[in-house]
């Protein structure tokens, strides 16, 4: 309201807007849940995983291009996903010394994965609308519709512990914090940069907590799988920092090859 803007959006994009919403909010529920029926990393590293498939997406339905580097950059990650995810089709069952994964928890990291590069699809359709109106209409659908799932499933319940009221403050204190220092970030340098070393660390930690955490030590095939991963996600924001580096640049010409 204070941007002079209508918080429902104009009606010609308001079903975007909503669209924006169940995507996003989808996405955020999906995460959550895959993390409480798999490993902390394994899920993490699938989730990770969405810059990849933005630029697939973006080729489908935004008829954006698509370079090799693209191309190759997906197929990659998918091998990366499948070691990770050890396909019992392909594997016949978890790695001697691994952990199994729950195929709930699978579906859910995928799902959320899906969900997650649609969002920067529609966020793309909707990049002339004021970012406020994008983010209230965000807020009242992810409240509808997690509410209407904590129904549904019977889940809506209250923390009944101090530790369980502890933690959520805490869920919200970090995700507060962390969203905070990365605007914070995006300020002070450029996308590029803040996106590879935010991906790079995020994976680094997660297989550091599981480990100190859950006790939860990843077999062979899921760091292969991480690093496949890995490598793709920060070779992606890479290249979208050489290619915004003007033509005379010395980094852009000695990186060259990467925007092939």
């Amino acid at each position: 309201m204070a941007s002079g803007e209508n918080p429902f959006g104009t009606t010609g994009v308001r079903a975007l807007l909503v669209l924006r919403g169940l995507l996003g909010a989808s996405s955020l529920f999906l995460r959550f849940y895959a993390i409480h029926y798999m490993p902390i990393a394994d899920a993490s590293v699938i989730i990770f995983s969405v810059p990849v498939f933005v630029s697939a997406l973006a080729r489908i339905f935004l008829k954006e291009p698509c370079s090799i580097f693209h191309l190759a950059a997906v197929m990659v990650t998918v091998v990366g996903l499948v070691l990770i995810t050890k396909l019992p089709i392909l594997f016949g069952g978890p790695a001697e010394g691994g952990y199994p994964t729950d195929t709930r928890g699978l579906v859910a990291a995928l799902s959320s994965t899906v969900f997650g590069a649609s969002v920067y699809i529609v966020l793309r359709r909707l990049r002339d609308v004021h970012h406020s109106v994008i983010m209230f209409n965000f807020a009242w659908v992810a409240i509808l519709e997690t509410g209407a799932i904590s129904l549904l499933t019977a889940e809506l319940l209250l923390p009944r512990t101090v530790f369980d009221s502890s933690l959520l403050i805490a869920l919200g204190a970090f995700s507060f914090g962390g969203q905070l220092l990365l605007t914070r970030a995006l300020q002070l340098e450029q996308a590029g940069p803040v996106s590879m070393v935010r991906s790079g660390a995020d994976i680094i930690l997660v297989f550091a907590w599981q480990v100190a955490f859950f006790g939860e030590v990843p077999d062979a095939y899921t760091i292969s799988g991480a690093v496949l991963v890995s490598a793709c996600v920060l070779f992606t924001g890479l290249r979208k920092w050489i290619d915004t580096l003007p033509e005379n640049s010395v980094t852009r010409a000695r990186m060259a090859w990467l925007l092939f």
